[in-house]
């Protein structure tokens, strides 16, 4: 395994949250030239026309500078007289007037054609809303139509040619402007307090596609990020019906689970946190009533492994320095027990 490793690319050396296989599969989860998605397709139509064009120019340019350095050198039967001053020449001024506003239209048209494409397309009835919101530094998602609440990791249903299923994402912000950017899905949009942006995608690939927030928005600005599942209809139905239930753990609780049930409802954590079924109803953090089902933590961060979350309950800022989430303090024997019990919430 550790030879194996060593082959993946940079990007999958510096996710261990991401698993060998999924990375053998698809190694560059946010390449912005391989879309899976109408928005990001017209996106990148457009990065090649505009590449095109200005690769046209440079050669254009090119060339003529070229011609003229060979063309007008200095030769040893040239006399050192000064050669004929011309001033003026219209049609010199009408080519570097008329044919730099020309190019400047059309790249006009191609960008207002990508933003009618993406920005104001019929909403199909059978479209998917998602609320988005904004935190430092968490994404949170609520599906109103399906009743289920989450955080960090967004899953959304693969869109069939035939029958397309959009999905719409209404971004918010609860304290400052951050900015939602999955590039194999869609373009950048930002999450603004105080309004609603909205941003749709139609992937036509199951899959994971990795993103993260695009605008500064303070101390763990560069670990505020995203992961996007697209899920088979099946698989989509599934996660829904799973999230929709209350925390359901794989076995009866054992007697330390549910020491740290007691521990996290008589401490702070209710207060931030909300766990359907139980007396968590806070909205200050992310939901946490299925968080040992999601694969990492503190959005995308790091793996969610055991070792991870004590040390992320015990101190945060130790893992992703600058983090709203104060350390609990806790001993270690009802440290050991909130870790088994949020472990166990499957």
């Amino acid at each position: 395994m550790g030879t194996a490793l060593n082959c993946l690319p940079p990007f999958a050396a510096h996710r261990p949250d991401l698993p060998l296989v999924a990375f053998l599969r698809d190694p560059f989860p946010a390449n912005m030239f391989k879309p899976v998605s109408t928005p990001a397709r017209l996106i990148l139509e457009t990065s090649h026309f505009v590449l095109g064009l200005t690769t046209g120019i440079f050669v254009v340019v090119t060339a003529l500078l070229v011609w003229v350095v060979v063309r007008y050198r200095h030769r040893d039967t040239d006399d050192n007289s000064e050669p004929v001053q011309i001033y003026g020449s219209n049609q010199i001024e009408l080519s570097w007037t008329v044919v730099p506003i020309l190019l400047v239209f059309m790249l006009f048209l191609t960008t207002a054609r990508v933003i009618l494409g993406t920005e104001h397309v019929p909403k199909p009835a059978n479209a998917l809303d998602v609320v988005v919101v904004g935190h430092q530094f968490w994404w949170e998602y609520r599906y109103p139509s399906l009743g289920v609440v989450t955080a960090n990791e967004l899953h959304i249903p693969v869109s069939d040619h035939d029958h397309p299923q959009p999905v719409y994402l209404h971004l918010g912000s609860a304290d400052v402007t951050h900015n939602f950017y999955v590039p194999r899905l869609s373009g950048k949009m930002d999450a603004i307090p105080n309004r609603v942006n909205v941003l749709w995608m139609d992937p036509d690939t199951t899959g994971l596609y990795l993103g993260q927030c695009a605008q500064y928005c303070g101390t763990q600005h560069a670990k505020m990020l995203l992961r996007v599942y697209v899920d088979s209809p099946k698989d989509f139905a599934a996660w829904v019906q799973k999230q929709k239930a209350p925390s359901t753990p794989s076995a009866p609780l054992t007697a330390e689970q549910l020491e740290g049930k007691s521990v996290f409802e008589h401490n702070a954590c209710m207060n931030c946190h909300a766990i359907a079924g139980t007396g968590a109803k806070g909205l200050f953090g992310p939901n946490l009533t299925h968080v040992a089902s999601r694969d990492t933590l503190a959005s995308g961060a790091f793996a969610n492994t055991p070792k991870n979350l004590k040390q992320w309950i015990d101190d945060p800022d130790s893992l992703k320095p600058g983090v709203l989430m104060p350390p609990m303090h806790l001993n270690e024997k009802d440290l050991d027990a909130v870790t088994a019990y949020l472990s166990a919430l499957k």
